[in-house]
């Protein structure tokens, strides 16, 4: 045999064998709003829970920013994503509606962000936070800036000039560290979050205290990249929509992923949050 036809033989057999390889693994990662190790923990029991349904080896990714969850799936280095809602925009239009939505958590539809202020402030209300430092989460997290941010301009304050300085803490929990330390005088985050940081009687959530809940909005999701075989998204949202806390093997998934149960969603149930962006300038 010729050596470059050989060559070509075993060039096509190494493409097949990596082809191969990658369908038998469920690539899954999400946008780092906690910890990393916060983010591993929660995922473990829901990945074994993946692998015995779908059959496929399961493997989580965990990744630096948002923006490089919404690359994943639009280059299809990621099958399968747990978005915010405005992340979820981002991949949408990154993708040209490529990416889908399958499932939220029944808490997703009406979900809110609360505003923190340390223990002692005097402030009352919002107005009270005008010429105060303030912290966001990151710049793309749905609960920790945009919807927060949408609020704020409708109750007339506009962060980069009524505050005296505004910083990204790049998490939730991040963020009430900041306040509990003084780093900044107030700052908002994903309501759930708080709640699991008292919860575990954390010492930065003894802190601080809540000045202000905005009104409710969709949030978090799972999310398919484009293309990703539709006999695997069904046995995906099929394995969600599963879920029950009341059966004892589920109950340690659903509680780490703070969820009741989870329900169907579609990509409409996020024209409010990509109204928002566009409002707020973060997407044109």
């Amino acid at each position: 045999m010729k050596p470059f036809l050989l060559k070509s033989i075993l060039a096509s057999l190494l493409v097949a064998v990596s082809a191969l390889a990658s369908a038998q693994v469920l690539r899954v990662s999400a946008i780092p709003d906690e910890a990393p190790t916060e983010l591993q923990r929660k995922f473990k029991p829901l990945g074994d829970y993946l692998k015995q349904e779908t059959g496929l080896e399961v493997q989580f990714t965990p990744v630096t920013d948002y923006a490089a969850v919404v690359e994943g799936l639009a280059n299809e280095k990621i099958d399968l994503a747990w978005l915010g809602g405005f992340t979820f925009v981002q991949a949408k239009l990154r993708t040209q509606g490529g990416a889908q939505p399958i499932v939220q958590r029944a808490e997703d539809e009406k979900f809110t962000s609360r505003f923190i202020v340390p223990v002692a402030s005097t402030a009352r209300t919002l107005q009270d936070l005008k010429g105060k430092t303030f912290v966001f989460g990151s710049p793309s997290s749905t609960s920790g800036h945009l919807m927060p941010r949408f609020f704020l301009n409708q109750a007339g304050i506009r962060p980069e000039t009524d505050f005296k300085a505004v910083a990204f803490s790049g998490a939730h929990d991040a963020t009430v560290a900041f306040v509990a330390s003084g780093r900044a005088d107030a700052g908002v985050l994903n309501a759930s979050v708080l709640d699991k940081l008292t919860e575990a009687n954390n010492p930065n959530a003894a802190r601080v205290r809540v000045l202000s809940v905005t009104p409710p909005y969709f949030d978090y999701n799972w999310t398919v990249r484009p293309g990703l075989d539709p006999a695997l998204v069904k046995k995906l949202t099929a394995a969600f929509l599963k879920l029950d806390p009341a059966k004892a093997e589920h109950k340690e998934i659903m509680a780490l992923q703070r969820a009741s149960r989870f329900l169907p969603t579609q990509a409409s149930n996020y024209d409010g949050i990509e109204s928002a962006a566009r409002a707020a300038g973060l997407i044109k």
